[in-house]
């Protein structure tokens, strides 16, 4: 896509992945006034439920993304492990604005590491091994606690083994003979973890959200707070951060960076290249969304000054959580609830998320509990 090349309603926007991501860009487009095609391989998807069209095929596909860029002006995604032969294909058409070489980095975890250090920017201490033999090398140099994950896939604390201490070097050669491609992390015992997440248009316009506070339960995004409880210091280096690495990797679109806080430093985990489970909040907290700004950015329009309105607290409903959160839905005068459409329920799966907003911190707090509360009193 060329630079300024704007896509304007009822233009049709393709969407690669039909998951709950896809189906919040597709509403915010939708509000738009554009149409939407979705690729993925499941029917009735979450994104298809709220689609013109639904192309039922795998990811890497040719036959199918041909299709899916043949019928849309613009193409983007809701997954980073998008096929690269893909991407590259929708990219030389020009209709990827987002391009192919941010997917190649965040697919691999040695990639993104290695950006985030060539850019300046603080990360703990990590070796890549691939092998048992390699593994137990760079275990000799490393400072216990670490974490060995696997360089593609893995989300969700998925792919990953922590490392106390020598006592599980055997684990740890172990997991690199299985898995091959691995990074070794020093392991960072943070206060706490941010993200932040911002959006970049094809000509350098950057507009970032209010920093959000992140609470992980078993590894899995549990509750988002905004705005995060840091010191001014923090929030500079953070968004400092971000912007370089907006334009040392040249973004297009909606993107998130988790990071660590310990004290006033920051150390940079994880990128994730479109929105994120953490930026829901600002569906009902901001003048415009994560998925709205997205939208803006990859269709050449402008985007819009971020404002928050009110604060906010964002709780995931996972499977487990489900009947829980419909037994609240007759009972709470406040709260949004979002519920994917997803069609099985499973115990850690991702099937909702409601968002909490007031004025000030203990308002919200109140509503997180209300919501919290086992009975109905």
């Amino acid at each position: 896509m060329q630079k300024n090349n704007v896509i304007l309603p009822p233009k049709m926007i393709g969407i690669i992945g039909g998951g709950q991501l896809g189906r919040m860009m597709a509403i915010a487009a939708r509000h738009m006034g554009y149409t939407i095609a979705v690729l993925d391989p499941t029917p009735n998807c979450p994104t298809a439920q709220v689609a013109d069209e639904h192309i039922v095929a795998a990811y890497d596909d040719m036959e199918a993304i041909k299709k899916l860029t043949e019928i849309s002006d613009v193409v983007t995604y809701e997954f980073e492990n998008v096929d690269l032969t893909a991407a590259k294909y929708i990219e030389a058409k020009g209709k990827l604005p987002q391009g192919a070489h941010v997917l190649e980095v965040t697919q691999n975890r040695e990639k993104e590491k290695q950006q985030m250090k060539e850019a300046g920017l603080p990360v703990p201490d990590f070796s890549i091994v691939t092998n048992g033999e390699e593994c137990k090398t760079a275990l000799e140099n490393t400072t216990f606690p670490a974490v060995i994950k696997t360089c593609r896939g893995g989300y969700d604390g998925k792919g990953q083994l922590k490392l106390t201490g020598k006592s599980e070097e055997q684990e740890a050669i172990e997991f690199t003979e299985k898995h091959q491609h691995c990074i070794i992390e020093q392991w960072v015992p943070f206060d706490k973890e941010i993200s932040v997440v911002f959006t970049r248009t094809q000509n350098g316009g950057l507009e970032i959200f209010p920093i959000a506070e992140n609470t992980h339960k078993d590894h899995i995004l549990y509750q988002t707070e905004a705005p995060a409880s840091i010191s001014e210091q923090v929030r500079i280096k953070a968004v400092e951060a971000a912007t370089i690495l907006a334009e040392k990797m040249q973004i297009v679109g909606t993107f998130a960076i988790e990071m660590f806080v310990k004290g006033d430093e920051i150390y940079l985990n994880e990128m994730a290249p479109r929105p994120h489970n953490s930026g829901h909040y600002t569906i009902e907290a901001c003048n415009i969304s994560q998925f709205g700004q997205h939208i803006r950015a990859i269709c050449g329009l402008p985007l819009t000054p971020v404002r928050q309105l009110q604060k906010a607290a964002m709780v995931n409903i996972l499977g487990d959580d489900m009947e829980h959160a419909l037994t609240k839905m007759p009972v709470l005068e406040k709260g949004s609830f979002h519920l994917y459409g997803k069609a099985g329920v499973k115990p850690k799966r991702k099937m909702g998320h409601v968002t909490f907003t007031a004025s000030k911190d203990e308002e919200v707090s109140d509503l997180v509990n209300a919501y919290r509360r086992k009975n109905n009193d």
